[in-house]
């Protein structure tokens, strides 16, 4: 695997993270869907809105240059909104180390456990967060229509805060 740095999103990347992620929900999610007109546009819009109301939360997976992926934290809760990898990238473990690195983001913050959700109907994706050491906490209706049942696998880790001194000197 080419070499994968992690960093924080900057306000240039904005675009082409929105694009990013239609592109990863449209590969895994819109499958699952029964679509409908206009779909696609507001997915796009509410994507592109995500990134820019979350920006300052969202750390970003660079390959040569170019970012193949992104996660971001709630503001105020230990939640995790959003987890994209572009689609000709995902299974090789970029969305792990995006994952790992929010996590120990959150632990700093003093979190003890950390939730997600995803699609019930996407088992790649529960899969991949169980074998994250993530546990199927409920699931819910996800607030589309009554004739369209969508279901969402809410998700919780117990993370491990470090707790003690970080000075070594006296």
């Amino acid at each position: 695997m080419r070499s994968v740095l992690i960093r924080k999103a900057e306000p240039a990347d904005a675009r082409l993270l929105a694009e990013l992620a239609f592109e990863a929900w449209e590969h895994g999610i819109l499958p699952l869907l029964t679509e409908n007109p206009g779909m696609r546009d507001a997915e796009r819009h509410r994507l592109r809105r995500a990134v820019t109301e979350t920006l300052t939360r969202i750390i970003v997976a660079e390959q040569d240059g170019y970012p193949v992926g992104w996660c971001s934290r709630s503001a105020r809760r230990t939640y995790i909104p959003f987890l994209f990898v572009a689609p000709d990238n995902q299974g090789q473990g970029i969305g792990s180390m995006l994952l790992r690195r929010m996590e120990t983001i959150l632990e700093l913050a003093g979190a003890d456990r950390v939730h997600l959700e995803t699609p019930a109907d996407h088992i790649r994706a529960v899969r991949f967060y169980e074998r994250q050491g993530y546990r199927i906490l409920a699931m819910r209706p996800d607030g589309r229509a009554v004739h369209e049942a969508f279901m969402s696998v809410h998700l919780e880790k117990k993370l491990h805060p470090f707790e003690g001194d970080l000075d070594d000197e006296d």
